[in-house]
């Protein structure tokens, strides 16, 4: 009997949690455009440690969420950006990150976080230059953003070219025979928008006029084309810039724009003649399991959920250290079972999903129209 008693309590001090709890971050905007799809992602994030009942590896988990955003500039700022990156540097309890929501910041934080060896894993971003040299990246990408020269940014929505060539697919699909490209300047915007032009010339459009939009921008007369296309993010001046474009034009716009601080400040005349390229698709698209997850939400939920419940069980799998995750998600993440469908993390750390939405607006929201899979 008394040998029993003291097996037990072998066993239970065994699987006992240590008392200080490890931490996941995650480091999105939480203020300006995007509000919401960022606070659908924590909600996700949070879910799916709930589920896991707080814990993984054997240790208690919390969960602390970061703004990388200000109400003044309404959206990321660099300044933000590196100083969530030197928190979570700092704290040795710090065991992974959820984020960035946007390319531009990626490339601040991740450099800054490699050096400490913490794993990334952004459920957003798809700036090609994250993860690969080649046409859409700048010189030196992605090698700058690795100092130490192994990779700890992984990211579970397909990057810029699955998007380019979706986006450039919907418009052949809708006749389109010149397109007037529109960037902003930002590392996505310019990404996503290379592999566009570079798309379309593909297919058989011809790219009428290629222009830069800054947020303070008034005249738009430069751009050209049957069909505009615009890669950039809502805060550089999306909503005029499509205001005051050609009437007749068919308008479409990567997933930069995906958020009522876009489609709550454009016209009717304008919603009716948009198309919009995003990763989410709807929510009976991921089954019954994805479906109960968004309920009534945003469906950039289930990325906030995916990427927690990634990491979780890499914890699991490999151990509640920055080194053993690390390891899981360069290797261990093969034919995975998810809420997003089935998927592994390849060399780059790029996902091998494929699939595009194509949304319109109405009454000032998305409404899911069909999906692209990408070559």
């Amino acid at each position: 009997m008394l040998r029993s008693i003291i097996l037990g309590l072998l066993i239970a001090a065994t699987a006992a949690p240590s008392a200080s709890a490890q931490t996941i971050y995650s480091s999105l905007p939480l203020s300006g455009a995007a509000s919401g799809q960022t606070r659908a992602i924590n909600d996700g994030a949070r879910q799916a440690l709930q589920e896991a009942g707080g814990m993984a590896g054997g240790q208690a988990i919390k969960f602390v969420t970061l703004n990388d955003a200000t109400k003044r500039a309404g959206s990321w700022t660099p300044e933000r950006s590196a100083a969530n990156a030197r928190r979570v540097a700092q704290d040795a309890s710090a065991l992974a990150i959820i984020g960035p929501f946007n390319s531009g910041s990626a490339a601040v934080l991740v450099p800054i976080t490699n050096e400490a060896g913490v794993p990334v894993v952004s459920p957003a971003t798809t700036y090609i230059g994250l993860t690969r040299r080649g046409p859409g990246a700048e010189p030196g990408e992605p090698d700058k953003y690795y100092p130490t020269g192994e990779r700890t940014y992984f990211r579970i929505m397909p990057n810029d070219v699955v998007q380019a060539d979706a986006l450039a697919t919907a418009m052949r699909d809708a006749g389109c025979r010149r397109v007037g490209a529109v960037h902003d300047a930002e590392v996505y915007g310019q990404g996503v928008g290379t592999l566009m032009r570079r798309a379309v010339a593909r297919f058989g459009m011809k790219v009428a006029s290629n222009t830069r939009i800054r947020r303070s921008s008034r005249r738009f007369g430069a751009i050209r084309g049957d069909c505009i296309a615009y890669t950039g993010i809502t805060a550089n001046g999306a909503a005029r810039m499509f205001g005051r474009v050609r009437r007749t034009a068919k308008l479409f716009a990567s997933d930069g724009v995906a958020e009522t601080g876009f489609t709550r400040h454009i016209s009717r005349s304008v919603a009716k003649r948009m198309t919009i390229t995003i990763s989410t698709l709807s929510p009976g698209a991921y089954g019954p399991a994805g479906a109960a997850i968004i309920g009534s939400g945003d469906p950039y939920k289930l990325y906030g959920y995916e990427a927690m419940k990634l990491i979780l069980d890499g914890l699991n799998a490999a151990g509640p250290s920055r080194p053993a995750l690390l390891g899981y998600l360069r290797t261990g993440v093969q034919n995975r079972a998810s809420v997003l469908g089935t998927y592994s993390l390849d060399a780059n750390g790029d996902t091998t999903l494929r699939a595009y939405g194509l949304y319109g607006i109405s009454g000032k929201a998305l409404v899911f129209k069909g999906a692209i899979t990408a070559a």
